[in-house]
């Protein structure tokens, strides 16, 4: 059983959340504020967060930031309809998707199961795999899902480590954003989806640049894709 947790200060819509998801067998864990779930995330097992941005004391995207110091698990960001700042904030940070509010219950579930599907499948192939890929300063290990990078470790998110995996496995070719989209979302590509690669890439040079103080090791090829050097 998967145990999912709630973060929404709107108790009616947190409601609606629980009662579903355990309709759908899963456990819930249900807060009405940030505080509390921090907590709660540091005693317990979790294996998705539903994250409202808007919350009375510490806001969703600072809970994403602290689940991201030491947890991988998925997190879906609940989002003023049409925020596009919200959303691309939240990707930047390490959401693994976001929703805007009002949404669709069946729609929220089945992102849930998705997420789910692959966090599951990510865990059960790197299990399987044992790779380890170690070149120009970067150590990336399937089995524990360790990357270090000049010898400082870095936190990445399943996605993040998955695109940066690919990228160094075909070091010195270009890959498309459609073709990262596709091998590391395992969803159809839309035009939109190049921001989703964008975010993620900018993200992953981020947390490279500490290390060294450059932002250089993923490199863009401009209408054509993202590259690695041999």
């Amino acid at each position: 059983m998967y145990t999912i947790l709630v973060v929404d200060d709107e108790q009616a819509i947190a409601d609606v959340i629980e009662l579903s998801l355990k309709n759908d067998e899963y456990e819930v864990l249900k807060f009405y504020n940030g505080t509390d779930a921090l907590e709660c995330i540091k005693s317990t097992k979790i294996d998705l967060a539903i994250l409202d941005i808007m919350l009375p004391d510490i806001d969703g995207f600072e809970i994403l930031r602290q689940i991201r110091k030491e947890y991988t698990f998925p997190v879906i960001m609940l989002t003023a309809k049409n925020a596009d700042v919200d959303k691309i904030q939240g990707l930047t940070l390490g959401a693994d998707d976001y929703i805007p509010k009002p949404f669709n219950m069946m729609e929220l579930v089945a992102r849930i199961k998705a997420q789910l599907r692959r966090y599951t499948q990510y865990n059960d192939s790197v299990k399987e795999q044992g790779d380890i890929i170690d070149f120009g300063g970067l150590i990336l290990n399937r089995t524990s899902h360790e990357c270090t990078y000049y010898d400082m470790p870095l936190t990445l998110t399943p996605i993040e480590f998955d695109i940066l995996w690919i990228l160094c496995e075909n070091r010195g070719k270009v890959i498309s954003s459609q073709d990262l989209f596709e091998s590391v979302w395992k969803e159809k590509y839309y035009k939109s989806s190049n921001n989703t690669v964008m975010v993620h890439i900018r993200h992953l040079r981020e947390k490279m640049s500490k290390p060294t103080g450059k932002s250089d090791f993923i490199k863009t090829v401009w209408g054509v894709g993202y590259k690695v050097e041999e």
